[in-house]
């Protein structure tokens, strides 16, 4: 039987009325309801790629925290708000209290603010194990990563189609630009053909 996000959270950060009140605040965050993508769904799928590729991780604890603050602050339509520095932000300021080392923080944050872009530099195990599991579900099959695009659309419902089709086409292609889209062995193996093939439909469709 599956871990419920409640008892993964006390497994990582331990059972202290501190992490108690963080895992808390961290799951109300995540169940806010103008998201459409980066949602609890979304939470656990990283969490599970976390789990998928975390033998190639340095620090797989860092990692783990790193998923679930990395979009714990969204606001999705706002094209001024700096999501991954806010949640970096989030974590740098709540992780104390819960007796995590400052080194570890740092690590978490840094790792955060590294989804931003996903460009992650030759020797970062730590960044290609949380980078592999956000962007895995660009290797899905053609319905569920039909339903990942459109649920991104959701999220920026207030952005006119003549806006919204050329940024996400850039995004898109910013992916398939990076020198590596996935970096772990494992996350090569099972998603990288399939990936390329799916981002390149959808810049196709958004350009047309």
């Amino acid at each position: 039987m599956a871990l419920s996000l409640h008892d993964r959270w006390l497994i990582l950060a331990g059972i202290t009325p501190e992490s108690t009140r963080l895992g808390e605040g961290l799951v109300a965050r995540w169940a806010e309801p103008h998201r459409r993508y980066h949602t609890l769904d979304h939470l656990t799928r990283v969490l599970d790629g976390v789990d998928e590729f975390g033998d190639f991780a340095d620090d797989v604890a860092a990692v783990q925290f790193a998923a679930w603050f990395h979009d714990a602050v969204y606001d999705g339509g706002t094209a001024s708000a700096d999501n991954e520095e806010l949640s970096a932000q989030l974590a740098e300021a709540e992780l104390p209290a819960l007796g995590v080392p400052e080194a570890r923080i740092a690590e978490v944050a840094r790792l955060v603010r590294l989804t931003k872009g996903h460009a992650v530099a030759d020797g970062d195990r730590n960044g290609a194990v949380l980078c592999d599991a956000d962007l895995a579900v660009l290797g899905g099959d053609a319905a569920a990563y039909g339903a990942y695009a459109e649920a991104i659309r959701q999220e920026y419902a207030e952005v006119p189609d003549e806006l919204f089709r050329p940024g996400r086409a850039a995004v898109l292609r910013g992916l398939l630009e990076l020198p590596e889209l996935f970096r772990t062995p494992v996350a090569v193996q099972r998603y990288d053909v399939r990936a390329r093939a799916n981002l390149s439909a959808e810049i196709a469709a958004l350009e047309q």
